[in-house]
């Protein structure tokens, strides 16, 4: 193994070296386009996920990798467009990169933000402010714009109850008794105690016993 000292982000430039090249020269790669590869997108981030739940280091590292390389790949299809449109990777990195410095102004500002929950009102309330600041920005919203329609549905329930001020779980479930008020409910059970719906729902379900031969 080299001694030599590794420069902090050289294999993200081979990877788009790489990346550029299969663009020119494999076929496969050549015809796929943004729509092909969103099913990708998904399945990558899932088995991401599936790596996290298994505290397995190097299956993470490994998942990680798959997920980097639809980025790249998405950002290359981006630097073909001609309508006006275009975007190469260094665009979504300097984006996500001016929004970090922008929603942490604790840290690249003089905001005075220091405890977790400051911190996340702090990023929530600049994320307000850019929205407002966009054409139409200022129109009443749904507390469901801009929360992707395809989340899972307790990860979907979290959001939109932050977004109402968590309300309590007997406020959010009324006089109804259905299935979908209970399980709302328990969301906001969730998030009253800090816990995250979702990643413990799935924890639980795969810590299952098989079932009896």
């Amino acid at each position: 193994m080299s001694d030599e000292p590794r420069t902090t982000g050289a294999a993200l430039l081979e990877l788009v070296d790489v990346m550029d090249r299969l663009r020119r020269e494999c076929a496969w790669t050549a015809e796929q386009t943004h729509e092909t590869l969103a099913r990708y997108v998904l399945e990558e981030t899932h088995e991401v996920l599936e790596a996290l739940d298994s505290g397995d280091a190097e299956q993470l590292r490994d998942e990680l990798g798959d997920l980097l390389m639809q980025v790249v790949f998405h950002a290359r299809i981006g630097a073909e467009r001609t309508d006006g449109s275009r975007f190469d990777v260094d665009d979504v990195a300097r984006g996500i990169t001016d929004k970090l410095r922008r929603r942490n102004p604790h840290v690249f500002g003089d905001g005075t933000a220091r405890t977790p929950a400051e911190i996340d009102a702090a990023w929530q309330a600049v994320k307000a402010q850019e929205k407002a600041e966009r054409p139409g920005g200022g129109e009443t919203a749904s507390v469901h714009d801009g929360i992707p329609a395809t989340l899972p549905a307790l990860a979907y329930a979290d959001k939109v109850l932050k977004r109402l001020g968590d309300p309590s779980a007997e406020a959010v479930v009324g006089d109804a008794d259905d299935i979908g008020s209970r399980l709302l409910a328990l969301v906001a059970e969730a998030r009253a105690a800090g816990v995250d719906a979702e990643e413990s729902l799935r924890r639980t379900v795969r810590a299952l016993p098989d079932a009896p031969a």
